[in-house]
């Protein structure tokens, strides 16, 4: 049997593709697949970035595998209590510690949990004929994995209460337009560009890379005063270690001296 996750090693960057014909559904084992996926990404130290994508060209993927969850293989009641592995669903949307970057590389279709997915990644980079949707209300459910914890987030209030309450669908067009799509591209370019954007995060000091997320993610919800105390106060381990670390003095040593910087992750 085929695997549903696949994963290479390009250098630096991590390639997870989802690969479960025709949907690209996620059910329990797909999702510890992807988390065992993540958590390499989190702690390999020779590991920089990762892109996600999916396996053909018409959907990235469209959430959850909903015969599984018919058949009882998954359940309704309290779901977060079957073992999605260690990053929640899709291995990613509860995935707290992680701070390297996340492309996502959408081929085609964004929907329910994938729509979750996509939005728990750091970057999007869509193919020109990509769609977003949250077709949950219909069928009795609402998209309780990332969608009603994060799109307000990225879209205005309106809008992402239109894709929750209506299902409609969003284009990459449309949604680049709000800010939620960084680029978007034609789909034989699409992989192309993540993994250009994903070589910049290589030659970057590691503990600049990974402080960025460890701070964000501390400081949301904060004031601008608050959030000025939180990075000078918290329990910021990467953060610190940057202030005090090698890299930050031969980054500044390395702009003066007019010369590439010999970064060491130390």
């Amino acid at each position: 049997m085929a695997e549903q996750v696949n994963v290479a090693r390009n250098g630096g960057i991590l390639e997870i593709t989802l690969d479960n014909p025709k949907a690209n559904a996620i059910d329990l084992k797909i999702s510890q697949q992807l988390g065992e996926a993540f958590v390499t990404l989190r702690d390999d130290p020779e590991l920089s970035v990762a892109i996600i994508t999916g396996g053909g060209e018409k959907i990235f993927c469209a959430g959850w595998d909903l015969k599984s969850l018919n058949s009882g293989e998954m359940q309704m009641n309290n779901w977060w209590e079957d073992d999605y592995g260690p990053g929640g669903f899709a291995g990613l949307t509860e995935l707290w510690d992680l701070n390297k970057p996340v492309i996502a590389a959408l081929n085609g279709l964004t929907i329910g949990g994938g729509f979750e997915l996509a939005l728990a990644c750091d970057l999007m980079i869509a193919a020109e004929h990509v769609e977003f949707a949250l077709p949950e209300l219909p069928l009795g459910l609402v998209p309780d994995a990332g969608a009603i914890q994060r799109l307000s987030r990225r879209l205005p209030y309106n809008k992402s209460m239109e894709m929750l309450f209506m299902g409609e669908r969003m284009s990459a067009q449309e949604a680049a337009s709000y800010g939620m799509v960084n680029k978007v591209v034609p789909a034989d370019q699409l992989m192309d560009t993540a993994r250009a954007w994903a070589s910049k995060f290589t030659g970057v000091a590691p503990l600049a890379l990974q402080s960025i997320k460890e701070l964000m993610r501390a400081i949301e919800g904060d004031t601008i005063q608050e959030a000025f105390n939180t990075m000078r106060t918290a329990d910021l381990p990467n953060y610190r270690r940057l202030l005090a670390s090698e890299d930050a003095e031969e980054g500044v040593a390395a702009f003066v001296e007019k010369r590439d910087a010999n970064f060491k992750g130390a």
